[in-house]
């Protein structure tokens, strides 16, 4: 575990080598701290390597498999939040530690209120983190380490916990190396038409590596709300592609069309997207809006929150409490299995709604046999349990943390909502009120933020390998 660790902390290092060259370049004032935080995370990730992981074998058990998961997903976004604290960002650790963890998660919820008073280089740090975390850091470890063999698929099925992903080659190493080829790729393609579109350099560079992982940072306040109708166009495209599972992604790119077409999950994902626009677009009409904007708006919007991106821009002049209420449903349903994406998960829905349809049927026909089945493949009764088990922990979470931001002084539908855009790692694009302000996180006690944090986390690590550091039967020190 040391020495993985430490790989991970040397990558995190060479990426921030950057943000820091842009910020020498600029002279932004960022420099001094993003140094400093360089220099701490090599010399942690040396420390791990080569002190203290020099004698680390390659074999990798279940148990500890779900240890490393939780344990990178712990340090790496600590040692990413450095550079804020060396900074000064915010009232201190929490909110740092706030910030990053909010980066490295893809939920996009910030203590900062005015992004474009930050320097261009903590603004590039923060959009890097958010790329890191997008697939997964553990998916960094195994594209890393092509010698742990088995050790792989345990820590493939630690990152996908709570779901079935499915695989782009019967190597793990291959698998997880297309995967990132095809999120690089897609980063490029998005990072060059917002040039085209009208972009500067910068904000190109930020946009597309905030979009492509689903995380949602800004680099001005307003959002997109100035942005021209090309950026628009562009971003609601790849906000929808980004909800796409990657491996589909990678069939398109590949030129294998037909896994699309038969792929019960996109077809759900399409049918969802269509729908939700057009009932927001009829919802906005009925209350006066113009035709435009209620089209314009309900596009992005629904992108947005379907991918759990995040972004947003100016509503329309009247508001539709209906959309409220499809948005609120939106941020549990979330994006597709093995996409960037948080929430539920398409996935995980249909085999509930398969088993419940399956379940009505046999009440009244008790003898028939059923078994579920997506893409022509059946799901096995295992898998169909661990769905039941994680939708019941979910809902946990959101009501408990919830019900703990109320106690610190929210209110309730403010702090449910708040617990359930974290937990689905969101953001804030749905907690809009009617006056049309934002959540202000850092004005929110200590107790909210590591609430918050916790959510974040046990959304992005859905929820397993989280319980794992805290269940006896994955204890480190009991035997093998």
């Amino acid at each position: 575990m040391a020495r993985i660790s430490g790989q991970l902390l040397l990558v995190m290092g060479g990426m921030m080598v950057l943000s820091l060259a842009v910020s020498l370049y600029l002279h932004d004032g960022a420099a001094v701290a993003l140094a400093k935080a360089l220099g701490v995370i090599v010399a942690a990730g040396l420390l791990l390597c080569v002190v203290l992981g020099r004698k680390s074998t390659f074999e990798m058990y279940g148990r500890d498999s779900f240890w490393l998961t939780s344990i990178v997903w712990m340090l790496v976004p600590a040692a990413g939040a450095l550079p804020y604290f060396f900074y000064g960002l915010g009232e201190g650790p929490t909110d740092t530690l706030f910030e990053s963890v909010s980066g490295f998660t893809t939920t996009g919820s910030s203590i900062t209120t005015l992004p474009e008073l930050l320097p261009k280089g903590l603004l590039l740090w923060r959009s890097t983190t958010q790329w890191i975390g997008g697939l997964g850091l553990i998916l960094f470890v195994v594209a890393l380490n092509r010698r742990l063999a088995s050790g792989s698929i345990q820590l493939y099925d630690a990152e996908f916990s709570g779901t079935q992903q499915r695989k782009l080659h019967p190597h793990i190493a291959v698998s997880v190396s297309r995967m990132w080829h095809i999120y690089t790729l897609l980063t490029i393609i998005l990072i060059v038409a917002l040039k085209f579109c009208g972009n500067g350099t910068f904000d190109s560079v930020t946009i597309a590596l905030s979009t492509v992982s689903t995380g949602g940072f800004v680099t001005h306040s307003a959002g997109f709300a100035n942005a021209n109708s090309a950026t628009f166009a562009v971003l609601t495209v790849f906000m929808f592609l980004s909800g796409v599972n990657v491996a589909l992604l990678y069939n398109f790119f590949t030129l294998r069309w037909r896994h699309l077409k038969h792929s019960e999950e996109f077809v759900a994902y399409s049918v969802i997207f269509v729908v939700a626009v057009a009932v927001s677009v009829t919802s906005f009409l009925a209350e006066n809006n113009l035709l435009k904007e209620s089209v314009r708006y309900s596009l992005f919007h629904v992108a947005s929150t379907l991918s759990t991106c995040g972004f947003y821009i100016d509503r329309p002049p009247h508001w539709s409490f209906p959309v409220s209420v499809l948005t609120f449903l939106l941020m549990f349903v979330g994006a597709m299995a093995g996409s960037t994406g948080g929430g539920l998960k398409i996935r995980r829905l249909m085999t509930l709604v398969r088993y419940l349809r399956n379940y009505m049927t046999r009440m009244i026909h008790p003898n028939v046999v059923f078994s579920i089945k997506i893409d022509r493949k059946t799901v096995p009764a295992e898998y169909v349990n661990k769905i039941f088990a994680f939708v019941f922990l979910y809902i946990c979470f959101v009501t408990g943390g919830g019900f703990i931001l109320t106690l610190c002084g929210s209110s309730i539908p403010e702090a449910l909502s708040m617990a359930a855009a974290n937990m689905a790692n969101l953001g804030p694009s749905p907690l809009m009120d009617a006056a049309g302000s934002m959540p202000v996180y850092a004005s929110l006690p200590i107790v909210s933020k590591c609430t918050l944090m916790v959510l974040m986390l046990a959304g992005r690590l859905e929820i397993f390998a989280l319980l794992a550091l805290v269940s006896p039967a994955y204890s480190l020190f009991k035997r093998q």
